[in-house]
């Protein structure tokens, strides 16, 4: 594997280097079938088997081995989990709730609840993602409608439902302030839905746009950044009710086509980072494009291509705590590093539904615990890594040095004694003879 070094202002940061996971391979599932059983042995078991929940590849896979890059690099990116709906749990009620068309579009196994009454929700097709103060994950699924609220620890799942909540289209978008205001862009409505942190619709933000997607928060500037691929511009507003519309970048009504620095061809996302700095997947273009808070052009990089590096149709976007300029890309279905200037530092995944796979990846977001959740559009799962930062990297190559150091120490140590050892008269020898 290649190392690459870290940019000049982190030189003294551990370097990344691309890998990918040293993930299990051949493994198979051994799927074991009831026997026949009489009709008195059925009704003795019934209680167990609505207890018993099959387990499948997943569940035997030792997911701490799941690391980016390989050992003996120090771990840079750690899978943790995903996400694909609400905990199985048995039918205890005996007379199956009837089931709505809500319901059912929401993924809701037909018959199977999680409680007397309570229906299952599945994720179908997510799309953005945003994590709250209370470290709840977020999740805007197009084809449901819905946006899922996840309990990361306990989970236990929400919903902002359509048709009681709120009216959804279809919902790409989301974005989540300091105050657990929740932005989610609708392209079908048009508009960005704010919702207050109850989850109660207080606004709609729809000056001049007409295929909003990606959202994204400078919460310190207070400003609202919206992708919209329709007009091949990134809207700005105002993070704060009236929510006025400050200004735009690119060039709008030229199809799709334009391909100079500062314009986008169906740009899909945004990121900010802690500068104020914007962040554009230009998608069509296959690049990424940075502006500062002002707006301004600074740089872009990327181009079309399926080696390290390359793009093709990125859409998620985000940025680390380090400055590190995550993109997930929809075709290729990996997820790449790179330093401000755009050299790549790390890649992982590959068409898969494997932990650390993916399939038509679209969402990217990272919090404040230094968390990556990614989305995808046809497993209908969520999954979520831990990013180990240059610090904590930089420690753990100091901790790795300094146990080198002691063991080479206690190695030379070894060697002088018994070379001093060697030195030394045998007791068991006569003693010269007096003068």
């Amino acid at each position: 594997m290649r190392e690459k070094k870290m940019n000049n202002d982190r030189k003294n940061s551990t370097p990344w280097t691309i890998g990918t996971a040293a993930l299990l391979i051949g493994l198979s599932l051994v799927l074991v079938g009831p026997g026949t059983l009489s009709a008195k042995d059925k009704k003795k078991d019934d209680k167990a088997a609505q207890d018993q929940v099959q387990q499948t590849i997943l569940d035997k896979l030792d997911y701490s081995k799941i690391v980016w890059p390989n050992p003996p690099a120090i771990t840079r990116v750690k899978y943790l989990n995903y996400f694909s709906g609400e905990p199985y749990k048995p039918q205890t009620a005996t007379n199956k709730p009837k089931q709505g068309w809500m319901d059912r579009l929401a993924g809701a196994t037909v018959g199977g609840t999680t409680g007397p009454g309570k229906p299952r929700f599945q994720l179908v097709m997510p799309y953005g993602l945003g994590v709250d103060s209370k470290n709840r994950l977020y999740i805007a699924d197009r084809k449901v409608s819905a946006v899922f609220i996840v309990n990361t620890e306990t989970w236990e799942f929400d919903m902002i439902k359509n048709g009681t909540n709120a009216r959804f289209g279809m919902i790409i978008g989301l974005a989540v302030d300091d105050d657990d205001r929740l932005f989610v862009s609708d392209s079908q409505m048009q508009h960005v839905l704010v919702f207050d942190p109850q989850h109660k619709v207080e606004a709609s933000i729809r000056e001049g746009l007409s295929d909003p997607g990606g959202l994204a928060l400078d919460k310190e500037n207070r400003l609202l950044y919206v992708a919209d691929a329709g007009n091949d511009q990134i809207f700005v507003f105002d993070a704060d009710p009236p929510y006025k519309l400050i200004r735009k970048i690119g060039t709008g009504g030229k199809a799709h086509t334009l391909t100079s620095p500062g314009d986008f061809a169906k740009p899909t996302n945004v990121a900010v980072d802690q500068d104020g700095n914007l962040y554009v997947s230009d998608t069509w273009n296959d690049r990424v494009e940075i502006f500062d808070s002002e707006g301004n052009f600074i740089r872009t990089f990327g181009k079309a291509g399926d080696g390290p590096g390359y793009f093709s149709r990125p859409k998620g976007i985000a940025v680390d705590q380090d400055g590190h300029i995550w993109v997930a890309d929809a075709m290729q279905d990996r997820v790449q590093v790179f330093s401000q200037e755009g050299d790549l530092l790390l890649w992982m995944g590959g068409h898969g539904w494997l932990p650390g796979q993916f399939s038509t990846i679209a969402g990217l977001a990272i919090d404040q615990n230094n968390r990556v959740f990614t989305s995808e559009q046809y497993p209908g799962r969520v999954q979520m890594f831990r990013y180990t930062t240059d610090s904590e990297a930089l420690a753990e190559w100091k901790k790795r040095e300094e146990e080198q150091k002691n063991k080479r120490a206690k190695q030379s140590g070894a060697v002088a004694q018994k070379t001093d050892e060697a030195g030394k008269p045998n007791g068991n020898a006569s003693a010269p003879a007096p003068k």
